[in-house]
């Protein structure tokens, strides 16, 4: 039986650059219109405006029986969260995922923010010490994808790291929790491919690391049990026990040079340099 290949060819790589930055547009501009008492729906038709401004369209859109170009997700919502008119309050983790489709090519991504809310200092800070966690757990999987020879050690990287980082919270022996029931994926011709993309340790060593992978990694971390259910929306994740929840993604080109991260403005630059990783344009 024929299967089509995970792997791009250059020319293809290349035919994806406009798809990621159409994405990464549109999250900026979701993220500059993100603030107490704007609306989902609001950063919804900006992001919507920027791809099509770029040539693309929302591949959320594509979705069957989705009409938004965002989902936004928030406080203990994960993933999938449908915009609407409530406005966003003091203290407020939310995570923004969105994606563009250019020339039948796709891009995927999506970042958290917590409002500021001076009522609420402790409620903020631990807050975005899970977002700096699983912002951080992100880039930890995509400098190890550099250097990787088989795609499954993204997450053994990026569960080492949620781990440690949770054994080493103040005090209270707290652990975060990764999310097992959603991962990510491969990206191209359709904004969800083969191969998964795990970020949790697995026994197989997934497909090789080559020139022509491309990659959604996507770590959804909770500040609590791992447990979700889906809203009577049929849409919205949440978790079970009512656990804070962050999502962060990048879609990400493997090339016979290096790595290019195709939904960051610097192609993952400036998230990869801790790590020792330089990202290489695609030729």
């Amino acid at each position: 039986m024929f299967r089509s290949s995970i792997y791009k060819s250059p020319a293809q790589l290349r035919a994806m650059l406009p798809a990621g930055r159409a994405t990464a547009a549109a999250l900026a501009a979701a993220r500059a219109g993100l603030r107490v008492g704007a609306t989902p729906l609001e950063l919804d038709a900006a992001a919507e405006q920027a791809i099509l401004a770029l040539g693309g369209q929302s591949n959320f859109k594509l979705v069957p029986g989705y009409r938004h170009t965002l989902c936004v997700s928030v406080d203990d919502a994960v993933v999938h969260g449908i915009p609407g008119s409530r406005p966003f309050r003091p203290g407020d983790i939310v995570s923004i995922d969105g994606g563009a489709e250019v020339d039948g090519w796709n891009g995927d991504a999506a970042f958290t923010v917590v409002l500021d809310d001076p009522d609420r200092p402790d409620v903020v800070a631990a807050r975005r010490e899970l977002a700096r966690v699983t912002e951080q757990s992100l880039w930890v999987g995509i400098a190890r994808l550099a250097q990787a020879t088989h795609l499954n050690e993204v997450g053994t990287a990026i569960e080492e790291y949620v781990r440690a980082q949770g054994e080493a919270s103040t005090g209270s022996g707290h652990r975060y929790g990764i999310l097992t029931d959603y991962v990510g994926h491969g990206v191209g011709r359709q904004m969800h491919e083969e191969p998964p993309v795990f970020n949790y340790r697995v026994e197989r060593r997934g497909p090789a690391v080559k020139p022509g992978l491309v990659v959604a990694i996507e770590p959804m971390i909770v500040a609590g049990g791992i447990e979700t259910f889906v809203h009577d929306d049929d849409w919205t994740v949440a978790t079970a026990d009512g656990a804070d929840a962050a999502h962060v993604e990048h879609t990400v080109a493997v090339h016979a040079d290096g790595i290019w991260v195709l939904t960051a403005e610097d192609g993952g630059a400036a998230g990869l340099a801790p790590y020792g990783v330089v990202p290489v344009p695609i030729p």
